[in-house]
């Protein structure tokens, strides 16, 4: 199965891909992660897109498709994959498309700006191992402390409150209108966020038949 995941930044795209690639044994393709890796080793790709990461706003087409088109010919890849963070636009999604990079399902998490404001500015991040928390719903045991390691928990940039807002505006104006790209196309399926993980995963295998 090859499964695109749509929903505004925080609405739980990357954890739900996380939990849908064990169960279908496919890789999860992470935008987010192979641009953080990227900024993280200084590759030329990455210092290009830290600057616009930083300032909250979208890394530019032609630098997010040119990684993803290497990261799909690997192997791993060959049974299908989960692309989260990826299309964000329409012109991404035209080129995924001219890329002969095929998509049986886009999968939209539904969710209100004031749930994912409050749920991104609660998150906490370790930049020594990526371990993630939040204040509320996955509280490190020790305030302030990664529990994986033991280091200093901290903000990450772009979930500090007015990075949230202006990342919101820039997902209703750039990315909310691939609902009726894919819906044209017949591959749209919409699931509402549920109040725990456990019961946004049911409801996501019941409406993919898995």
């Amino acid at each position: 199965m090859k499964l695109i995941l749509l929903g505004a930044p925080g609405a739980g795209k990357g954890t739900q891909a996380e939990i849908l690639s064990a169960k279908l044994n496919i890789p999860t393709i992470s935008t987010g992660n192979i641009l953080r890796a990227a900024v993280k080793n200084e590759t030329p790709v990455g210092l290009k897109a830290k600057a616009f990461m930083e300032a909250g706003a979208l890394v530019p087409d032609e630098v997010i498709i040119g990684i993803m088109q290497e990261r799909l010919a690997e192997a791993d890849c060959a049974n299908g994959y989960i692309l989260d963070g990826m299309p964000r636009t329409i012109a991404q999604a035209e080129a995924l498309e001219a890329g002969n990079i095929d998509i049986d399902v886009a999968l939209s998490i539904e969710i209100s700006d004031e749930v994912i404001e409050a749920r991104m500015t609660g998150r906490r991040t370790c930049a020594a191992c990526g371990a993630s928390f939040h204040v509320v719903s996955n509280p490190p045991k020790v305030e302030g402390i990664c529990d994986k390691c033991g280091q200093e928990l901290s903000i990450r940039k772009d979930d500090q409150p007015e990075t949230v807002k202006n990342r919101l505006k820039v997902y209703h104006q750039e990315t909310e209108p691939l609902k009726d790209f894919y819906k044209s196309r017949g591959k749209l399926k919409m699931v509402d966020n549920q109040p725990t993980i456990e019961l946004t995963t049911a409801v996501i295998c019941e409406t993919l038949g898995i």
